[in-house]
């Protein structure tokens, strides 16, 4: 019975030992709690006054920049408008075929210019080398500045060794090697056009060589042009093997025999045309592949591409005078002594013509083929026949 009385007392003293830790456990708890919780409260707290503060400096910020805005300076921009799509690009520039035939096929819709323009002609010179008839040439532009462009496509080998007169200063453009005869005369032809095109100023285009001289002087010339209605590109039918002879099957049904046509390489075309030449990739592929050897595509395509696409606008007739009446495959070529004052005036009047829609004498503005020897007698009588610097 002791022993057991004994037990008990034992059981209950573990118990009350237990519990005491356990209270002990739960105090230390509470305070461990309480103490994070002021912690946190005094973090937070602390916090809370921070952003407070800020957003009060903030709203005192925007407050004082709304009441004391100061007013900033104007700039008045200065007017680009149309300066920079006006800018005529260097001749010589670094555009390759298809860069330089596509830039120039563009042309506005609207016709009407928003803007003071003194339309010019084009003349360009498709030479082996230097313009031998330049000093001539000189007298013709001196005094009309701004009324014409010179293109000239002369061969790459040509090192310049001869100096260039002052209107035809860096006007060589970027070329490539011709061959008379050759599809690869076109592409001369299309390329001096391409770049004459860069210069929206020039309404009409004039295709020259080496040994051409006006036979008028540039007023003359540059209103007969300007005020023309038409474009001037020979361009007939002609049977036998010089002509309808050179046609290839081969080209149609692109072009088909009735609608070939032969005449001179030397033209003058209109701004409108001159678009549609360097754009054509349907008829000139074709002279590219058929028409070679005896072909001789200079004297086919613009003759052709024209009468079947654009023969309304067309005269049928060249400006440029020549004289076939030697034969050959060439015409005459005029030395120094050929060169007379009758001469010159039978090149000028000694035909009959239209031109829009009045018959008149004047149907020639240039002629060809002339020696460089004939250039002093040319010079001596251009002011007394052609009237240069009226």
């Amino acid at each position: 019975m002791k022993g057991k009385t004994q037990n008990q007392n034992l059981g209950r003293t573990f118990t009350k030992l237990f519990n005491a830790q356990l209270q002990l456990i739960n105090v230390l708890s509470f305070f461990f709690l309480f103490g994070c919780g002021l912690a946190t409260g005094v973090i937070l707290s602390s916090y809370l006054k921070n952003v407070s503060f800020n957003l009060h400096v903030s709203q005192f910020s925007v407050s004082t920049t709304t009441t004391t805005t100061i007013p900033l300076p104007t700039f008045k921009l200065p007017r680009v408008g149309l300066k920079e799509y006006l800018k005529v690009p260097d001749v010589k520039h670094d555009m390759d075929e298809k860069e330089l035939l596509w830039r120039a096929s563009m042309t506005p819709k609207i016709r009407e210019f928003p803007f003071d323009r003194a339309p010019k002609v084009a003349f360009m010179f498709l030479t082996k080398g230097p313009v031998l008839m330049a000093p001539l040439w000189e007298k013709f532009f001196k005094g009309h500045e701004g009324l014409y462009s010179i293109y000239v496509h002369s061969s790459p080998s040509y090192n310049e060794s001869e100096p260039e007169s002052p209107a035809f200063h860096g006007r060589r453009i970027p070329s490539e090697e011709v061959r008379w005869g050759n599809a690869n005369m076109i592409e001369a032809e299309r390329r001096l056009l391409a770049n004459a095109l860069l210069d929206i100023a020039n309404q009409r285009f004039v295709l020259l060589s080496e040994s051409c001289i006006p036979i008028f002087n540039f007023s003359t010339v540059y209103t007969y042009l300007i005020n023309s209605t038409k474009n001037h590109v020979e361009s007939y039918v002609l049977d036998g093997p010089v002509g309808n002879g050179r046609y290839s099957p081969h080209m149609r049904p692109g072009i088909r025999i009735e609608q070939w046509r032969k005449g001179s390489q030397w033209f003058e075309i209109d701004r409108d045309l001159a678009v549609e030449v360097v754009s054509d990739k349907k008829y000139f592929p074709l002279f590219q592949k058929y028409c070679k050897g005896q072909c001789y595509a200079d004297e086919h395509y613009l003759p052709t591409f024209i009468a079947m696409k654009h023969s309304e606008r067309n005269t049928n007739r060249t400006l440029t005078w020549v004289d076939w009446s030697r034969g050959g495959p060439h015409p005459a070529r005029f030395l120094r002594t050929e060169v007379t004052v009758e001469f010159l005036e039978r090149m000028r009047n000694g035909s009959k013509c239209v031109y829009n829609g009045n018959s008149t004498n004047t149907c020639f503005l240039f002629a060809r083929k002339f020696w460089p020897n004939a250039l002093d007698r040319l010079l001596r009588y251009a002011p007394k026949v052609m009237h240069f610097n009226q």
